[in-house]
């Protein structure tokens, strides 16, 4: 087979995971469209398929296996030539995957994801090339918005995280490197970008012996044609006043704040290793509501860590009735090994856990359905993600709104809207997952 035959092999990928996974396989993807492949949506129409796991919980190597297992039907059936498994699952489980998928026909680290043009080159027999330098990112999502993944890795330790262990120790990118990505995509038509890290106020500390984000995000305002930039995952120890200033005070820094929290009980805090206690944390949210009330804020809470009483779930719910978040998602905790609460006495039942996540997030439900009150009558600028031809609505988001994470906001015009653009929409219902407007 000649590299001319082989670039007529269609490719398409299963993206499964966070939005820093999202970012790799784009890469991937970028690197092999750059050597000639041609990348489709339609799995059962590709000659290979990468499926890019995650694999930081139970359910979502679940997940992956269920994807895998899919892949291997379609190869016996020969729909499909070559499966490729990438992301974190092999990562954590490399040797049993091997032992338990034999017909998968590569298991890749994720050093070896730079490589994935010289891996299927060697699958169909090929001397392999030398390793794509330039390339650009295949966007997997609305063009309106992309990710810019500003390290990798994590310090943090928590006791019921896997990350560290999967992804190593806390590594940032080079500032440089990242504005030129960003000039790239705002190049390519992206209004909005979202940095994404394990942590990303722990940016630069590595690199430049400081903390760094505040830097990084006045690099990037500096670029014209760029409207809005995002950040997630934003460590509560870190998030400073200078922070919480510098959102406010630049125009393109998006009033919002992802801040994970994971719970409230000082207890539970010390056993998970998180390093500010409830005092703190009361403090923290107590200021930017007052001091901030501009700034949208999103969190998660685990639900059933090992040894949670009824009293400290309770303190939980009380919590999240004073706090009134935006968003907040609560996810029920997950016993991982080679975790330090892996080991812990008191487990919480399933069925528990079950009770305590439907019914705090039945609670979040009614916060945000009466805050969703004073939204209805506002006009807000949204920008246009995508066009829904089943219900023939435009679907957007706000400066106060991530895609894909929080609430849509739709609406139906007469055909003049643009997708990717801004447009201005008065709010006149909420449904209680979608805001409904109409264009001014």
């Amino acid at each position: 087979m000649t590299k001319e035959e082989l670039t007529k092999k269609l490719i398409s990928a299963i993206s499964l995971g966070c939005d820093k996974n999202k970012v790799d396989l784009e890469n991937m993807l970028g690197r092999l469209k750059e050597y000639g492949f041609q990348i489709t949506d339609e799995v059962e129409n590709s000659d290979i398929v990468i499926v890019n796991t995650c694999a930081f919980i139970q359910p979502a190597q679940e997940e992956a296996i269920m994807n895998i297992l899919e892949m291997e039907k379609l190869k016996e059936k020969g729909v499909i030539e070559k499966i490729i498994v990438t992301g974190c699952f092999p990562e954590r489980n490399y040797n049993s995957m091997k032992e338990n998928f034999p017909t998968i026909d590569a298991f890749l680290h994720l050093r070896e994801n730079e490589n994935i043009v010289q891996i299927i080159e060697g699958l169909y027999g090929l001397e392999m090339s030398k390793p794509i330098k330039k390339y650009e990112r295949v966007l997997t999502n609305s063009p309106s918005y992309a990710y810019l993944k500003i390290a990798d890795g994590c310090n943090n330790a928590c006791s019921y995280c896997t990350i560290p262990r999967i992804r190593g120790r806390f590594v940032s990118y080079d500032m440089d490197d990242l504005v030129q990505e960003a000039k790239n995509l705002v190049a390519r038509g992206v209004q909005e970008l979202i940095l994404v890290a394990q942590d990303t106020t722990r940016y630069g500390e590595d690199l430049y012996g400081e903390p760094s984000l505040i830097k990084l995000c006045e690099r990037l305002s500096k670029i014209k044609e760029l409207h809005s930039i995002r950040f997630h995952y934003a460590y509560p120890e870190k998030v400073t006043d200078q922070l919480l200033d510098f959102i406010v005070k630049n125009d393109k820094i998006c009033k919002y704040l992802d801040i994970p929290l994971q719970h409230i009980d000082d207890k539970i805090l010390k056993s998970m290793r998180r390093r500010l206690g409830e005092e703190e944390i009361r403090s923290l949210i107590e200021k930017i509501r007052t001091s901030y009330p501009q700034i949208s804020l999103r969190t998660t809470f685990i639900i059933g860590y090992p040894g949670e009483t009824r009293k400290q779930f309770k303190k939980l719910c009380d919590f999240i009735k004073e706090s009134k978040f935006d968003y907040a998602g609560f996810f029920p905790y997950s016993r991982e090994p080679n975790t330090a609460s892996f080991f812990m006495k008191k487990q919480v039942p399933e069925f528990i856990k079950k009770l305590r996540v439907k019914k705090i997030t039945k609670l979040q439900n009614e916060i945000v359905s009466e805050k969703a009150r004073d939204v209805i009558g506002q006009t807000i600028e949204v920008l246009v993600d995508s066009f829904d031809q089943n219900s023939g609505e435009y679907i957007g988001h706000s400066q106060n709104m991530s895609p894909l994470v929080d609430f849509n906001v739709r609406f139906v015009d007469n055909g003049n809207i643009n997708c990717y653009t801004y447009v201005k929409i008065k709010i006149y219902d909420f449904d209680g997952s979608d805001y409904k407007g109409e264009v001014v």
